[in-house]
């Protein structure tokens, strides 16, 4: 539940407070640190987009120019060209642009909370192990490259390898590579994951591939069908990579399947893009939540307007 990573975040926030009152009471020079770490965030700011920039550029280097790829070089260019615009605003000193400035300010501070929120809660939930002993492990598919599994998706098919050979025997979980044929793919990524899971030791009856699906939601609902087909019914284990993994286990809930959601390792390279894309996936999802939060920006800023009216009258 995505309630969890506020209240995650919010307890890190008081156990931060209460240390550095304790702190200051012992070390009164320990106060000054505060006052660093806030005089030197606009050079965090700074070196925070320089390092999505950065990343933009490597992601387009080894994986294309698609949108999902640029998310990080926009993130820093807007993290650079925001505040330079808001500044541009307040300047003109006409009402209706400081207003525009202050929405932008609020919006981005609340957009900036629910992002740290998210990335905080999505790190630490794909840290976690599973604690069942699934009928099924459930591996969710990516594009496939020449008909082929690519690395980021082998890293799911290894890590579900792994979860099935923590079983015995006579426990031993059904394999369901999941995924469909995209336009620009010569199979179905589910064919290809489950060559790949009985080339690499996985029983070959124990391995039954979906190949229809084309969504991670319709990954979920059709594996759980193919599952119970089989007379595998009970709790599943769902493998993603890990930036995936929160939203993965937000969909399981919402759909009512039995599963806890476990990921596998991703190249550091393609983290802050991947993340940026689940979290603008998880606010589309969520997007009336949302919309009713900035309800009172718009009207706080509206207030403001006013009252710069007013004063220049």
């Amino acid at each position: 539940m995505l309630r969890n990573g506020i209240v995650l975040v919010a307890a890190c926030w008081f156990a931060i407070v209460g240390i550095s009152e304790i702190l200051s009471q012992w070390f009164p020079w320990t106060e000054w640190i505060g006052l660093v770490i806030v005089a030197a965030s606009p050079l965090a700011i700074l070196v925070l987009a320089g390092f999505l920039i950065s990343n933009g550029a490597t992601m387009m280097r080894n994986e294309g120019r698609s949108l999902g790829n640029l998310l990080s070089l926009v993130a820093g260019v807007a993290l650079l060209g925001l505040p330079v615009f808001a500044v541009l605003l307040v300047i003109t000193l006409n009402p209706v642009a400081i207003g525009l400035a202050a929405l932008l300010f609020f919006l981005c501070s609340y957009f900036g909370v629910v992002f740290v929120v998210f990335l905080a809660y999505a790190v630490a939930y794909g840290r976690m192990k599973h604690t069942l002993k699934p009928v099924a492990v459930v591996i969710l598919g990516s594009q496939i490259i020449n008909g082929k599994v690519p690395p980021l998706l082998r890293s799911r098919l290894d890590k579900g390898l792994e979860i099935y050979q923590e079983s015995t025997p006579e426990s031993s979980p059904l394999l369901i590579p999941s995924g469909g044929q995209g336009a620009d793919e010569s199979r179905p990524e589910g064919v290809a994951m489950a060559e790949y899971l009985v080339a690499a030791g996985a029983p070959e009856h124990h391995v039954v591939p979906e190949a229809r699906a084309v969504n991670t939601a319709q990954n979920l609902t059709f594996s759980a069908a193919v599952a119970k087909e089989q007379g595998r019914e009970g709790e599943m284990v769902v493998v993603t990579n890990n930036y995936h993994v929160l939203r993965a286990a937000l969909l399981s809930r919402k759909l009512g399947i039995d599963a806890q959601v476990v990921g596998s390792p991703t190249a550091r390279y393609f983290l802050p893009s991947a993340f940026l894309r689940e979290f603008v996936a998880i606010l589309k999802e969520h997007k009336r939540l949302h919309a009713l939060m900035c309800i009172p920006f718009v009207a706080l800023t509206a207030l403001l307007m006013l009252a710069v009216i007013q004063a220049s009258q």
